[in-house]
């Protein structure tokens, strides 16, 4: 038997866009996290900038 946890409340990646729910290990900042993973978390500045380098190429 799998044991759900519907009640928990979850958040929405600022990276990957997927859903992440509450962990015990963010108990007391779980107000300032913004990232599912560390791997997320390290990709967020490349994200900005493939995004503004997309942004340069297209007013050429």
């Amino acid at each position: 038997m799998s044991h759900k946890k519907p009640h928990l409340p979850t958040k929405i990646c600022l990276t990957c866009q997927r859903n992440f729910a509450w962990r015990k290990k963010w108990r007391k900042e779980w107000v300032v996290v913004k990232y599912c993973s560390k791997r997320c978390a390290s990709q967020r500045g490349l994200k900005k900038r493939f995004d503004n380098q997309k942004r340069c190429d297209n007013k050429k």
